[in-house]
């Protein structure tokens, strides 16, 4: 890495918003659709929904992750609070405040002790799940989503809230680890305080691991930025590489 171009923030409007809601309104339609749709394993379409599922799911928690940096409502921060506490709740429950305030944390002391999502670079994947896991996961996100699994009983078979509902969220989360974490800040960095890496420039694989987020030093460098502005950003790092 020769050096970090400058790029400023711009402003972005209510484009912020409508990408926010589309997600979600996504998601749920797609999530109320699948707790209906007739389930039989030897259907194809179930492996490829379930996916869609997930990538819908992570979708909600970058969401949730774009509010914590205040630009899906730069304009509204009220709402752009509202928006955020709700995607951290439609994902598994998740404290909206405490989120924040690790993330922050995160982006404060990227890849040190200090930083809550990080286990001294541990190249074993499920050691360092495990400890990112403890770090966010309560009873009380526990009981809510058992209330809510018994509650979607009383309208959906057993079956499509497991492949559906539960499912996906599981994958969602070891997604949103595995690129979001693990690949960006694992082994050793040469350049703090960002101390993180990108993966390769290649939009459609980016956007298919983890909405952009496989470029994770352009996150860093530019947290301002919102999730679908990451592809130009890493275009421009590429370029200064050159």
């Amino acid at each position: 890495m020769s050096s970090i171009p400058v790029i400023k923030p711009t402003d972005i409007g209510q484009k912020g918003l409508w990408i926010a809601f589309t997600v979600l309104l996504l998601w749920f339609g797609s999530l109320v659709f699948l707790l209906q749709y007739p389930l039989d394993f030897r259907d194809s379409l179930v492996y490829a929904l379930v996916l869609l599922q997930m990538h819908l799911y992570t979708g909600v928690f970058i969401t949730a992750h774009d509010s914590i940096h205040g630009v899906v409502a730069p304009h509204n921060k009220r709402l752009n609070y509202v928006i955020g506490f709700i995607s951290a709740s439609l994902f598994a429950f998740n404290n909206y405040k405490q989120l924040s305030s690790k993330h922050h944390l995160h982006h404060r002391h990227a890849a040190t002790p200090d930083d809550p999502d990080y286990h001294d670079g541990h190249p074993n994947f499920f050691l360092w799940f495990f400890a990112f896991a403890k770090e966010y996961v309560s009873v009380v996100q526990v009981l809510l989503m058992a209330v809510t699994y018994n509650i979607l009983k009383l309208w959906f078979p057993w079956e499509n809230r497991v492949v559906f509902w539960m499912i996906p969220a599981v994958l969602s989360t070891f997604q949103l680890f595995y690129f979001g974490t693990y690949l960006p800040h694992r082994g050793e960095h040469h350049n703090p305080p960002l101390n993180a890496r990108s993966q390769s420039l290649n939009h459609i694989k980016a956007f298919l691991s983890c909405y952009f987020f496989g470029y994770h030093l352009e996150h860093h460098a530019y947290p301002y930025l919102p999730w679908w502005q990451l592809p130009k950003a890493r275009e421009r790092m590429a370029d200064a590489d050159k």
